[in-house]
């Protein structure tokens, strides 16, 4: 595949030929930086390990040269931090055993410029080559620009797509925003209880995020397991690790449905939740 960066590369963890490990995937996750996937995606790379049906794909978007650093990273310059976040997320494809990893390398400010049309091209010829049944990415509401910026061009590119190349579902995910305010009738849950040492060792790869001064290893499975018990309010734990996403499928079965309209209505669904349980728990309507 021929990608717009001239450091855009694609790494196949068991060596299979680049064809074979794009149309053997089943689930994709297209996500902005070195990391995030293995922040919001545990699902779907759990659902894929070692399974012989089911292949998780990773695409990295952007380069990683803004990553904040510190300690024995602090004086690391931004290439020497891109080529160690690419050779971590590289490790993370081994220990995951993804079917592909595509790193497309564009610089934040390229992607956060909408009027750029190459990331939806290269985004959208991963999607044909792929054609995968699940999609995740950011969610919309999530509060990192770049973030925002890729779901953006992922649902772009998916929108380039005939209908009967859709995938079945698509879905925005946690990383710099918590979706525990959704309603639970609006969220999608997603049990990540199962192999807690894999999710551990995803996470613990990326030593210039955690050494260089962020404990994401820490903070993504607490919040795991804080989804896990605050569920629901009147009944036992039945799960020790859950992940929220937000369902972006509408956006591609409904064309004239844009994305503020879709994040407007879940927050107003929030909105009238907390404003009826205020009424009905006060002495009048307006207390």
């Amino acid at each position: 595949m021929k990608f717009h960066q001239p450091g855009a590369e694609i790494f196949i963890p068991d060596g299979v030929s680049v064809e074979e490990a794009l149309t053997r995937t089943t689930h994709l996750c297209i996500a902005a930086h070195q990391d995030d996937v293995e922040i919001m995606a545990a699902e779907p790379i759990l659902s894929c390990f070692q399974h012989p049906d089911q292949w998780f794909t990773a695409v990295i978007v952007t380069d990683g040269r803004g990553s904040p650093r510190d300690g024995m990273y602090a004086n690391t310059s931004d290439e020497e931090m891109r080529l160690i976040r690419f050779k971590e997320q590289r490790k993370a494809a081994v220990v995951g055993e993804y079917s592909a990893l595509i790193f497309l390398d564009y610089p934040s400010k390229v992607i956060k410029d909408a009027a750029q049309e190459a990331p939806i091209a290269d985004l959208l010829a991963i999607l044909h080559a792929t054609r995968p049944q699940q999609v995740y990415t950011h969610n919309l509401t999530d509060k990192h620009d770049t973030h925002v910026a890729v779901a953006l061009r992922t649902l772009s590119a998916l929108r380039h797509l005939p209908a009967k190349q859709h995938p079945q579902r698509v879905l925005g995910c946690e990383v710099w925003r918590s979706l525990d305010w959704m309603q639970d009738s609006d969220k999608v849950v997603m049990d990540v209880s199962q192999h807690e040492n894999l999710q551990y060792a995803l996470l613990g790869v990326f030593d210039s995020q955690i050494a260089g001064g962020k404990r994401y290893d820490l903070a993504t499975m607490g919040r795991r397991r804080a989804n896990a018990t605050y569920f629901e309010s009147h009944g036992v734990d039945i799960t020790t690790g859950l992940a929220y996403a937000m369902d972006l499928t509408p956006l591609l079965l409904q064309p004239e449905l844009s994305p503020a309209e879709l994040v407007l209505t879940l927050i107003q669904h929030f909105q009238e939740d907390v404003l009826k349980r205020l009424q009905r728990m006060g002495n009048s309507p307006n207390s």
